[in-house]
């Protein structure tokens, strides 16, 4: 056997350990650069769909009087609509906001049976899961409720958010409950102080119940409308992609396979066709009464027709 020289080995050695080395700072130098490359694409793709979903429309001006009602309306899909349902759900009330109406279902688009055995099925259900949900949340948290959705959207079908400014609409639904209120004040002295005649009473006190209607009316329009104005409302749609379930059931046996065999059936035809002569039989025997009549009759006339 040959060996090699120990200036060789020496040799061998030092280009192997700097060649290890060269390509370890190479590995280190390419991670260095990638991993923050990395985060900030993953940083930049949820900032984006942050972005996708979230409007100015949902921020309150600063310092201004004027109130809007909000409301967002939004189609998407998700990895599971219930687990993103859940977590909708818990940030709503995180942030204050209350669940008025959720509908969680799975709609069956085809039910297909392969029999694979004698006793077995495999059963194929191709179903679609989905939820309509309607919240609604204080007006100052609407865009972080949205950005908080943001994080569940797989696919943005579409988003609509409304801001419309009610502030006029208040303001005079304000002056008519003012304007009625002062008209209630002055029927009610007139009543009280001119009010004579029974008929004239009875008028005024009508007009007066339809001034005081008329104030209700306005007073619960603009209560409806701050409590729209405090509370946004979203509706959301929520689906997920076509799911497989795959099942292996039982087959329901035929009811030949309870059949039983020939002779038994034979059997049973021989006993039936007995029961059926004993019937005939009972029922010859049931006749006795007439067939002594008939032989009586008989003898009658043999004896006293021939004279």
């Amino acid at each position: 056997m040959k060996t090699i020289p120990k200036a060789g080995l020496v040799l061998l050695l030092a280009a192997t350990a700097i060649s290890c080395k060269e390509q370890s700072k190479t590995e280190d130098a390419f991670s260095d650069q990638s991993s923050p490359a990395m985060e900030e694409a993953v940083e930049a793709q949820s900032n984006a769909k942050d972005k996708a979903i979230s409007s100015s429309a949902a921020v309150q001006p600063k310092n201004s009087n004027r109130k809007f009602v909000r409301t967002a309306d939004i189609k998407f899909r998700v990895d599971n609509v219930p687990q993103s349902t859940y977590a909708i759900e818990n940030a709503t009330v995180k942030f204050g906001g209350f669940v008025t109406y959720t509908n969680l279902q799975s709609t069956i688009s085809s039910k297909d049976e392969t029999k694979v055995s004698q006793d077995s099925t495999l059963e194929t259900t191709r179903y679609t899961v989905e939820n309509n949900i309607t919240i609604r949340v204080p007006n100052t948290k609407l865009d972080t409720v949205i950005k908080t959705i943001a994080k569940q959207i797989d696919f943005l079908d579409y988003r609509v958010i409304k801001a419309d400014d009610v502030s006029l609409q208040m303001l005079a639904n304000q002056m008519a409950q003012n304007r009625s209120n002062r008209s209630e004040k002055r029927l009610e002295n007139a009543i009280d102080t001119k009010g004579k005649k029974l008929n004239t009473i009875v008028d005024a006190e009508n007009n007066l119940d339809a001034k005081k209607e008329q104030h209700d009316a306005s007073k619960l329009e603009n209560l409806s409308l701050q409590d729209q104005v405090n509370f946004s409302t979203l509706t959301l749609q929520l689906y997920q992609r076509e799911g497989i379930k795959q099942e292996m059931v039982a087959n329901e046996k035929s009811i030949n396979a309870y059949r039983p065999h020939i002779g038994l059936q034979i059997m049973d035809s021989l006993k039936t066709g007995w029961f059926m002569l004993e019937a005939v039989i009972a029922f010859v025997v049931q006749l006795w009464g007439l067939a002594l009549i008939g032989i009586l009759a008989w003898f009658g006339y043999r004896k006293f027709g021939k004279k």
